[in-house]
């Protein structure tokens, strides 16, 4: 995916000059050997022009990383470190931050070869607290050479979403649609986030599409779209405007990315869409969805911002659904009790009309917006790609501003059932433990709208991590709590 940045944590070490300064050499080295036997070594880069134990190492520090090409930082406490360096180095480099501390070795060298970094990494969060300054601290953040070689591994998605908010730009188009005002959400919390925004009318957007009549790749992109079709390829009739629709984004993409190097968009889908443009944009939404640029449905700025967030995390394609309906009794009954261990309220529906890459499909079929054609003429409605979401794990989340501006997040690790659903567009049948309780007390009560983003996986530890990093408080990140862990409007007599 050509939409995120790579990662490459500059690591580098630090030491208090009461302390032995071989302990952190030596330690550095060995977490370095540790992850590149592991893991893809240009992940990290080892700086090696000095073990920062003052404020001019720490400047030294800084310009190697820099010019190695570092867009986030390790600080790897060797030995008890110097806190005031240490906090600053992590103060004045441009990314994300993270601290790890050294454990001890072995039981016979705790004399000269004891580093007391257990202490240090206090002595550290302290300072980094009083300097205001953001870092990312694991859940147990000392270790040995390969241990740490592991966290540093973890902070890797983290540090992806991090820095590709920072460089990101959101291309929308048109006002939400009417009765989506759930979808609408004040735009201050994205400039917080380091992000951009770019809002254009829908007729801006179709002008472009008219200027694309006739382009001479369009046939190029309807081959593609056949290829990735196959015997799916139900409407070939409106594949021509489609790849120029297609073509149309990516254009618009390149000549309004500006001086940003990421990019999503937030489309409008309806309700003149397609009487206008003579088809629905689903299928070409979950193309570009597919290639790492998350296109939201409905003008869902937030939702399209937790989509590119997913997408940095788990480097897969990602999508956008309702949280629609309700799991049919005779369903549950049929198909998933006693199969799997959920209750009837653990499950729902997952639905959109028709956004979700193919490759995220156990089938998939181009088709009319079943929806849309109630009310309009079926040749205007084509577009949409459905079939069964692909069972297997999810995280189902969502980054919201809400109505007062303040930003709120929740996320919900769980699975898609190889239920069939016996229904149209793209769609599952999802399962997260305790859902009916989270649906109550967090979605609903929490005012989030009826948008989660769905990435292809367990990712809540890197998500959560990240909604920490970016300022999220952590009172307003909800999760499916278990059961016996109380919600705090929850009735105790219920």
């Amino acid at each position: 995916m050509n939409n995120l940045p790579k990662v490459k944590i500059g690591i580098v070490a630090v030491s208090r000059d009461c302390f032995p300064e071989s302990l952190s050499v030596n330690r550095r080295k060995a977490l370095i050997e540790a992850y590149k036997a592991k893991y893809d070594e240009t992940d990290i880069y080892e700086c090696p022009v000095c073990i920062v134990e003052s404020e001019i190492h720490m400047i030294q520090a800084l310009e190697d990383i820099k010019k190695a090409g570092c867009n986030a930082l390790c600080v790897y406490l060797g030995n008890f470190g110097p806190e005031i360096s240490e906090t600053l180095l992590a103060k004045h480099f441009d990314g994300p931050s993270m601290f790890v501390a050294a454990a001890e070795e072995s039981q016979n060298d705790l004399v000269g070869g004891r580093g007391d970094a257990y202490c240090g990494m206090l002595n550290a969060s302290y300072n980094l607290k009083l300097r205001n300054v953001k870092a990312y601290i694991p859940e147990y953040p000392v270790g040995d050479a390969e241990d740490c070689a592991d966290m540093i591994h973890e902070f890797v998605p983290a540090a992806r979403a991090i820095i590709g908010l920072s460089d990101l730009k959101i291309i929308s188009f048109g006002p939400r649609p009417l009765n989506f005002l759930a979808c609408n959400a004040p735009i201050k919390q994205l400039y917080n986030l380091g992000v951009e925004i770019e809002e254009n009318s829908e007729l801006d957007l179709f002008e472009a599409f008219n200027k694309h009549e006739g382009d001479e790749r369009i046939p190029a992109k309807v081959k593609e779209m056949e290829e990735e079709l196959g015997a799916g390829n139900q409407k070939p009739e409106i594949l021509p405007k489609l790849a120029q629709y297609e073509l149309t984004l990516l254009d618009w993409i390149e000549e309004h990315r500006g001086y940003r190097k990421y990019v999503a968009i937030a489309g409008k889908c309806w309700p003149a869409f397609q009487t206008q443009f003579g088809f629905v944009p689903c299928y070409v939404n979950s193309r570009l969805t597919g290639m790492g640029i998350p296109v939201s449905c409905e003008v869902d700025i937030y939702g399209c911002l937790s989509e590119f967030i997913g997408t940095a995390v788990s480097e897969d394609a990602v999508t956008l659904l309702d949280i629609n309906n309700s799991v049919p009794k005779d369903m549950y009954e049929e198909a998933i009790k006693d199969k799997f261990d959920y209750t009837h309220k653990d499950t729902f529906m997952g639905f959109h009309c028709g956004n979700t890459c193919s490759k995220k499909l156990s089938f998939c079929n181009m088709k009319y917006q079943m929806i849309m054609a109630r009310t309009l003429p079926e040749e205007v409605t084509q577009g949409t790609l459905e079939g069964d979401i692909m069972p297997g794990d999810i995280t189902f989340y969502r980054l919201q501003s809400t109505a007062d501006n303040k930003l709120r997040g929740y996320i919900a690790q769980g699975e898609v059932l190889p239920v069939a659903t016996r229904s149209f567009g793209s769609i599952g049948v999802f399962a997260i433990p305790e859902m009916g309780r989270f649906y109550r007390h967090v979605l609903i009560e929490g005012n989030y709208p009826h948008h989660g983003a769905v990435a292809f996986g367990h990712f809540g530890k890197a998500l959560y991590e990240v909604y920490k990093y970016i300022g999220v408080e952590v009172e307003e990140i909800g999760f499916n709590q278990p059961k016996g862990m109380r919600y705090k409007t929850e009735n105790p007599f219920a």
